[in-house]
């Protein structure tokens, strides 16, 4: 019943802004931005966000509020694959600034869904039974002995033993390995001295 009342009261209001005396000059007809100032004040007034609250909050007008999941899906593929969505994209993307950030989402959100889908028992099952598949091996073989992998491979080694950070943990295991070849090479002399 308030649905009803609510929109006799919207559509009294609509009558009575489209009926208000043009100005003059206007030739008798309804000034536009006048008719949308009056009924946008009158929506903003604690009567009019009531109101709209009340039609919204009918189940027959939510009903037909909600869209076609199809019609949302199909209309944003068409838009995404526009000739001026791909436009605006190539755009997008040449901004490094914007490039950057994406990457940077995508990077984190990928991680995490790895890291989900690899604490996942099937998800991992199913990786297992892909790399079983003589195929992949196959594939997966002839790409480890390609001259391509091999000159990466050989990058990275040189790249991290020119670290400055390895060498540093290099140099580090050098002399906890030399300190403790030393105080046993010591425990050992003391032993025999003690024997002798």
């Amino acid at each position: 019943m308030n649905g009803k009342r609510t929109a006799l009261l919207l559509s009294a209001l609509l009558l009575l802004a489209s009926c208000a005396p043009a100005e003059s000059g206007n030739g008798g007809q309804v000034d536009y931005e006048q008719t949308k100032k009056m009924v946008v004040d009158i929506l903003k007034t604690d009567d009019g966000k009531k109101a709209i609250k009340e039609v919204m909050s009918d189940d027959k007008m939510k009903e037909s509020l909600v869209m076609d999941q199809q019609v949302v899906a199909t209309t944003i593929e068409q838009t995404l694959t526009s000739d001026k969505a791909t436009e605006f994209w190539k755009k997008a993307f040449s901004d490094p600034k914007f490039a950057k950030s994406v990457a940077k989402n995508m990077k984190e959100e990928n991680e995490k869904l790895l890291k989900e889908l690899m604490n996942d028992p099937e998800y991992r099952g199913m990786m297992i039974e892909v790399f079983k598949e003589p195929e992949i091996q196959k594939e997966l073989t002839d790409a480890l002995k390609s001259k391509e992998y091999r000159e990466h491979l050989q990058k990275v080694i040189t790249e991290t033993v020119d670290s400055p950070l390895f060498k540093a943990k290099i140099e580090e295991l050098l002399l906890k390995a030399a300190s403790e070849a030393s105080k046993n090479e010591k425990e050992k002399k003391e032993g025999e001295e003690q024997e002798s």
